[in-house]
């Protein structure tokens, strides 16, 4: 009853509770941030523990299979068994491999990914670790150092099939980074800040989800981030059928197992990071009312709104693991450079052409409400951009189609029937003259 109570408390409860301890600077900057930090690592932390759990479970469900029976009860115990396996397992080096670099670039990855969450807005108010003007820029940034780790992962181990899976991941995900962060623009233009909070605020705000605005940027970000996490049918770096495992080949225990809390936990944050910018972030129509006025209470059912959304776009990193097959590596990068990277930059230019329109019909159809904090516009404009946001898949879609008419096909089959044997010269056989010469 006193935790229920605590939960649902006035702010004022809970400042004077830690005020009691600790000074009101101390209080601000120091405690409350360590227990917002170590809430979310920890909840990532299960997550992590729990995805391939979920994994295996969705992929049965799919093939209709029953997945882990055994350990628990449907068997949910299951990723407790292998986390002890793992953590009893030995820790082996491979004899010529460089043993500082290969044994800390496990913990580079997984540092990268969860230094991200501290600008993640997951719900108003105490629901934000820290509000910073740039923090999608740090997200971009930090999250982009992920990618050191594999490299020095695949070069320490001194190894061929960890050093090709180390170059791939390079080449791939520096890639679909450049998509990535294009991508991103065209919200930043309607919110017209950088903040992940602001961004947020801009959709609540204006009441509508920048994903009616942005459908080509969503579609954009959603498959260059599936890319950026090396996740199926974009695996390439981690292909077991020509590379073993890829730049983890050499790894073993509890150090193997860091790669994947990493690699589960960047899930978490691209789907966070679409749901800010794409999804209205904590944001939903009625919660505010639902809460009655409760802060505490508000922020809890934001929170809840949050991670529903997030679970949507997880759920969709399963489906597609257990329903595309993997891409040849050609085709990984022909789909990055020539079609994903040219979209987002015809989505920046035509974002620009929309807002243009806004503001050209501003006088006749008044659809611009205020330019203050974001593009906010009138029911008329929200109809005008919403139009144009769906036209600019169309216009893509052309657009690509245009471009790339001449590239190569993804159809092998096709590629075979267009080859050319070069002719070969008729004449008698250069041995055979070689004997009438010499006789």
């Amino acid at each position: 009853m006193t935790s229920t109570f605590a939960l649902f408390a006035p702010p004022s409860f809970l400042d004077d509770l830690l005020l009691r301890f600790f000074g009101q600077e101390t209080v601000n900057y120091v405690v409350w941030p360590f227990i917002q930090i170590g809430a979310v690592i920890t909840l990532v932390a299960v997550w992590a523990l729990y995805a391939s759990y979920l994994e295996r479970k969705i992929s049965a469900f799919m093939q209709a299979r029953l997945g882990p029976m055994r350990v628990g009860k449907w068997g949910l115990l299951q990723p407790i068994a292998d986390a002890v396996k793992l953590l009893t397992k030995e820790d082996l080096v491979p004899e010529k491999a460089d043993p500082y670099i290969f044994r800390y670039a496990p913990y580079i990855s997984v540092a990268a990914t969860f230094i991200t969450f501290s600008v993640v807005p997951f719900a108003p108010n105490w629901g934000v670790i820290t509000d910073v003007n740039i923090g999608l820029l740090l997200v971009l940034a930090i999250s982009s150092v992920g990618v050191l780790a594999l490299i020095l992962a695949g070069w320490s181990s001194n190894s061929k099939y960890a050093l090709l899976g180390g170059l791939r991941s390079s080449a791939q995900m520096v890639s679909y980074e450049v998509s990535m962060g294009l991508s991103l623009i065209g919200g930043l233009m309607f919110a017209r800040t950088l903040s992940l909070s602001g961004i947020t605020t801009a959709q609540a705000s204006d009441s509508v989800w920048f994903i009616l605005y942005q459908p080509l940027a969503f579609v954009i970000f959603l498959i260059s981030g599936i890319a950026e996490n090396n996740r199926a049918p974009f695996d390439l770096p981690e292909a077991e059928s020509e590379l073993v495992a890829g730049f983890h080949t050499e790894y073993s225990g509890m150090r193997w197992s860091l790669f994947f809390m990493a690699e589960y936990a960047a899930m978490v944050v691209v789907a966070g990071v679409a749901t800010t910018v794409f999804l209205g972030g904590w944001y939903f129509p009625g919660v505010y009312r639902l809460a009655g006025g409760s802060n505490n209470l508000y922020v809890f059912l934001s929170l809840v709104v949050f991670i529903v959304k997030m679970a949507v776009l997880l759920y969709l990193y399963f489906w597609l693991r257990w329903t595309f097959p993997r891409y040849r590596y050609d085709q990984l990068m022909d789909l990055g450079w020539k079609w994903m990277i040219p979209a987002s930059l015809l989505n920046i230019v035509w974002t620009a052409v929309t807002i243009f329109v806004l503001q050209a019909l501003d006088g006749r159809l008044d659809t611009v409400e205020s330019l203050n904090r974001g593009v906010n516009l009138t029911g008329q404009g929200k109809g005008v951009a919403v139009f144009m946001g769906f036209a600019g898949l169309f216009i893509a879609a052309l657009f690509l189609a245009y471009l790339n008419r001449h590239s190569r096909d993804f159809n092998l089959k096709k590629q075979r029937r267009e080859i050319k044997l070069v002719d070969v010269p008729k004449g008698a056989p250069a041995v055979a003259r070689a004997a009438a010469d010499n006789a």
